[in-house]
């Protein structure tokens, strides 16, 4: 058997987890979290994951530590670029802090990258050289194996889709309207969702979603599978702009796989025949039959799978 650490950082939550790797499967053998915004400075926070992490690997022969994190961020010299979800991390060596505090090498991915490894490794990317794997959570981003390798660009910012601007107007994600990320992302349907009740409110009629305190994705997902007409629009919208965005993809990368997480996976049944009807219009046709697209095999526990897969990556 063999042991990692996996820590998983993010604005709200930060994990540290204990992975045992067999050889074949990966496994979480015990996690501990912390509330990221009790902490003042970046420096407490790690000291609290470091004090949590030996308590979970005492007794533990560990190998490696793997760090997922939302970018910007410097993979080869382990450092956090003030990413917009931790206000203050600037420049924070986080790969230098925990190996010196655990004794043992670590390595730093941002959050789409670890989590197409991770994909690939362990979920639903098992068996292919040629994947891209998105979030489509807080926001979206893309992870690139391409011909077995992960492909991070000259500056780390390689598969940042979420940058992309589908339409001139829309819900603002990534610092822009209109963008991949401002459609297909938890913040950006309900921007979608709020400009509707808007546009309801001032023609005088009611909607349950206005009850919504505050109103959630989750919240609309579930009237739309209720049938509910305002909520099912707005999944339509999202469903194209997301098969925009994967035409994008598949025309230019030539991808066996596409794996989404997070809001996709939860809302497959929903999202799935809406992109494809997209897909078939704007995909190259021999580049869309060659390609499928499936949610994450690894569910809620992405995110500390991702961690302990960069470790036993690289």
């Amino acid at each position: 058997m063999r042991y990692f650490l996996g820590f998983d950082i993010g604005g709200t939550k930060c994990a540290a987890s204990l992975g045992q790797y067999d050889g074949d499967r990966l496994i979480i053998r015990g996690k501990s979290m912390i509330d990221t915004m009790e902490y003042q400075t970046p420096i407490a926070a790690l000291q609290q994951l470091a004090k949590l992490a030996k308590q979970l690997s005492d007794g533990f022969a560990v190998e490696g530590i793997g760090i997922s994190s939302g970018g910007p961020l410097d993979s080869e010299k382990g450092l956090l670029l003030s990413p917009p979800n931790l206000v203050g991390w600037d420049r924070v060596p986080i790969t230098e802090y925990f190996s010196s505090q655990l004794g043992v090498p670590a390595t730093l991915q941002n959050d789409a990258n670890a989590g197409a490894i991770a994909e690939w490794k362990f979920g639903a990317g098992q068996g292919y050289r040629d994947l891209v794997f998105l979030t489509f959570g807080t926001g979206i981003g893309a992870g690139l194996i391409l011909n077995g390798q992960l492909y991070k660009g000259c500056s780390d910012t390689a598969g940042e889709v979420g940058h992309i601007r589908m339409e001139k107007y829309g819900p603002v994600g990534y610092g822009k309207s209109g963008s991949f990320e401002g459609f297909c992302s938890g913040g950006g349907i309900v921007q979608l969702a709020q400009n509707r009740l808007l546009e309801l409110k001032q023609g005088g009629k009611h909607h349950p979603l206005q009850k919504e305190d505050p109103l959630t994705t989750k919240a609309v997902f579930d009237w739309a599978k209720q049938g509910d007409p305002l909520c099912m629009e707005i999944c339509k919208d999202v469903g194209h702009i997301f098969g925009r965005g994967l035409s994008i993809l598949i025309d230019l990368l030539n991808p066996q796989v596409i794996i989404a997480g997070s809001i996709f996976s939860r809302n497959f049944d929903l999202l799935y025949p809406i992109l494809c009807e997209t897909l078939s219009k704007e995909a190259l046709p021999v580049a869309r039959k060659q390609c499928k697209i499936l949610p994450s095999a690894l569910g809620d526990s992405i995110g500390d799978m991702s961690a302990l897969a960069v470790a036993l990556y690289h």
